[in-house]
């Protein structure tokens, strides 16, 4: 597995491309396809992958915004826990789960706090948390209610993961779970 790293500046979003790059399947998909560049298509082209799947951590525009594009170039399917992200070639995640997609395992955690349909992904020892979880910060919220939400969401599914797990966020650089135990303030944790 590679993992190619985008930045969005409209919306300085991160869009991840993760390639199985086994010989025998040279699959990729996307992860939170702000706007697609040549980049990111040189990536798949270049590479010979087959692009199968977008995966969307939650249906906010700069979040989403490139798959229009994609899917006049490619015809994957879309994971989003919203169906109106991806339409007709749409897989409505619920809950917590586990798929195959692209030739890889895909660990899947619906976080509400941030939106309602907030998805965290995992692939391998990396996180790919959109807008749940960023460097140093959690995802803004509109109540207290959902802030809690998310933090007791946050502590159950994210924190419970090894500290050596890497965090890939929707904003801002890589992190990693012991690292945002140690550093993240706006979540109260005390390290055993």
């Amino acid at each position: 597995m590679k993992i190619y790293f985008n930045l969005c500046l409209e919306g300085f979003t991160n869009c991840y491309v993760v390639v199985n790059d086994d010989p025998k399947v040279m699959e990729a998909l996307i992860i939170d396809p702000g706007k697609i560049s040549s980049e990111i298509i040189n990536q798949i082209e270049r590479g010979r992958y087959e692009l199968t799947a977008v995966l969307i951590t939650h249906n906010h525009t700069n979040h989403v915004k490139g798959l229009s594009t994609l899917k006049k170039i490619y015809s994957p399917y879309v994971y989003a826990a919203d169906y109106d992200v991806g339409g007709g070639k749409s897989v409505v995640l619920r809950g917590n789960g586990e798929m195959e997609v692209a030739g890889l395992n895909v660990k899947y955690y619906s976080v509400p706090g941030h939106s309602s349909d907030s998805m965290v992904y995992r692939i391998g020892n990396v996180l790919f948390t959109g807008d749940t979880l960023t460097s140093g910060i959690i995802g803004e919220t509109t109540s207290k209610y959902s802030n809690r939400l998310l933090m007791d969401n946050i502590i159950e599914k994210i924190y419970s993961q090894a500290d050596a797990t890497v965090l890939m966020p929707g904003h801002g650089p890589p992190s990693t779970i012991g690292g945002e135990k140690q550093f993240n303030l706006d979540i109260p944790y005390q390290l055993n």
